[in-house]
């Protein structure tokens, strides 16, 4: 078979990921289904649809499905940020206190449960860039490790449906860190905070300052806070790994809460999108903040963006306190708003140094790397994300069509 090759890539090659996602995951029912895309040089190269995206309704995956892409919202809201940065609105440095009053003595957590916790003051202060890369001290309640992330779950401040962006931000004043800022790395609602302050600075609820500076300019129509009507019939079902690879429904798509706009517009995981919408978006950041001619960050913002800010250079296995990440530690730092590969051999899978990118809670996931001018997106819906090593493996498959 002769191979086919373009923008150097082969084709047969990519085939490996049809085969292997459908032998490994779909036809012994691990994963429902999946949509995969790879692009090279701004040109789709590969889009396969494969399995079900509504295994009870034998709905067929596929590549308009609309899916709930969780944590790959935080790299929006990183840019959605960073382009007031460019206005000369913030600085990086700028204390978080600057901003929300209500935060200037945070305390640390020593001992003690909600609500009679024992704290002691922080030893450093908390700047907005401590918020982009998770240095914050803030956490998640799924971690399910300490006694902080166990307020944040009686206190249902992971998302429920009477919260919202400002009760967030008070109820956060209330609870100790669980470090002192910028000396440790813990996955966090840090990127809902950073979505109050798009909203505080820009004056504008956040849905509708995404829409305005981020979607409308780069073609985005599917992608928002919620399923609209004429979108229903495409949203996939997600599903909820069970010990012995199986998984069962956790979201039915015919009566999600994403069926409806939420009072809670969550910069940290509140976005639905197709695999094109979010192409778009990750193309942009391939070429340099730019796609078919409308800009949404410069150039060298994003450069900026796309370096490791974790403090003395160190990588996430240095600095990381919990168990949790979208991505594998090793071989990473953070950048402002997502992973950056800063040690190629050290992450145990190939790729390149300054590749980046995020995943979502239901196992999407995307990957810009700007030295091979190369992008991949993979959507499924099953949470968690690390239920299997699917990104590792996409990982050798796509670079391995590299030619």
């Amino acid at each position: 078979m002769s191979e086919s090759v373009v923008a150097g890539l082969s084709k047969n090659r990519l085939e490996r990921i049809t085969r292997h996602l459908d032998e490994k995951y779909i036809q012994p029912g691990k994963l429902p289904g999946a949509l995969t895309l790879v692009a090279r040089h701004g040109q789709v190269v590969w889009c396969q649809a494969q399995g079900l995206r509504d295994v009870e309704r034998q709905q067929p995956m596929e590549r308009d499905t609309v899916f709930r892409v969780y944590s790959m919202t935080k790299p929006v809201t990183a840019i959605a940020m960073m382009q007031l940065y460019e206005q000369g609105k913030f600085l990086l440095n700028d204390p978080v206190h600057k901003y929300i009053p209500s935060w200037k003595d945070l305390r640390v957590f020593k001992s003690g449960h909600y609500p009679d916790f024992k704290t002691e003051p922080a030893t450093t202060t908390m700047t907005i860039r401590d918020l982009f890369t998770h240095t914050s001290g803030l956490t998640y309640g799924f971690t399910e490790r300490t006694p902080v992330d166990a307020a944040y779950r009686k206190l249902k401040l992971d998302g429920s449906p009477i919260l919202t962006l400002d009760k967030l931000v008070d109820r956060l004043a209330e609870l100790p860190l669980e470090f002192s800022p910028g000396t440790a790395w813990n996955y966090s609602v840090s990127t809902d905070v950073l979505g109050y302050l798009v909203q505080q600075l820009s004056g504008q609820p956040l849905d509708e300052y995404f829409e305005e500076h981020i979607f409308k300019p780069l073609g985005m129509s599917e992608t928002g806070f919620h399923v609209r009507p004429d979108q229903q019939e495409r949203f996939a079902a997600c599903y909820l790994y069970q010990p012995g690879d199986t998984k069962k429904l956790q979201d039915d798509p015919t009566r999600s809460q994403f069926l409806k706009p939420p009072r809670f517009l969550s910069g940290g995981g509140g976005l639905v999108s197709t695999i094109d919408d979010y192409f778009r978006f990750a193309q942009a950041l391939c070429q340099g903040g730019e796609y078919q001619g409308e800009r949404i960050i410069g150039r060298k913002t994003l450069e900026f963006m796309r370096r490791n800010h974790l403090p003395g250079g160190q990588d996430l296995p240095a600095m990381s306190t919990g168990g949790f990440s979208e991505i594998p530690y090793a071989g990473s730092g953070f950048g402002l708003g997502f992973s950056v590969k800063t040690n190629v051999p050290d992450s145990h899978t190939i790729g390149s140094e300054g590749e980046y990118g995020w995943g979502g809670l239901a196992g999407t996931h995307f990957m810009v790397d700007p030295s091979e001018d190369l992008v991949m997106i993979f959507m499924t819906q099953l949470i968690p994300s690390r239920a299997y090593p699917v990104r590792q493996e996409l990982r050798a498959l796509t670079y391995g069509a590299l030619v």
